[in-house]
């Protein structure tokens, strides 16, 4: 399984908004990137350096929310629809997407994987997949 480092991912991300900037040729992981960052143009400072990315703090006490978690979970939730892991996430989200857009539906998601890894680590049990397609379904059929 690929378990980066707090530094590789942020590097990866400064990379991809480099090459995407450049014009340059991507992997497919990278242009799952690319969209998700051109989506959040309020993270482009934060990418333009990957030194100062690597070094940088995010301990929210400004108000600032960490880019690279955010970017993070948006590429875990395209991966997990596009495997439909855990068993129906991939319905989940895409009707959540159908009453908005796909970034507002990975955002509405997000709230609930980052639920499930919380309860998941104070709990010290394996996260709960099942209780986490039930969070984005029950979003998904609000009204």
């Amino acid at each position: 399984m690929f378990n980066p480092t707090q530094e590789e991912v942020r590097r990866f991300f400064c990379n991809v908004y480099a090459k995407s900037r450049d014009g340059l040729p991507m992997e497919a992981l990278e242009t799952i990137a690319a969209g998700w960052i051109d989506a959040h143009p309020e993270y482009h400072p934060d990418l333009v350096d990957a030194d100062a990315a690597v070094t940088r703090v995010y301990d929210g006490k400004n108000g600032q929310e960490n880019p690279f978690l955010h970017l993070s979970m948006h590429l875990s939730i395209s991966e997990q629809c596009s495997i439909d892991q855990p068993r129906g996430i991939r319905q989940a989200v895409e009707l959540l997407a159908a009453r908005s857009s796909l970034l507002d539906a990975h955002h509405a998601a997000m709230e609930c994987l980052g639920r499930m890894m919380w309860e998941a680590q104070r709990a010290g049990r394996p996260p709960d997949g099942e209780a986490y397609v039930d969070c984005v379904q029950r979003k998904a059929t609000r009204d």
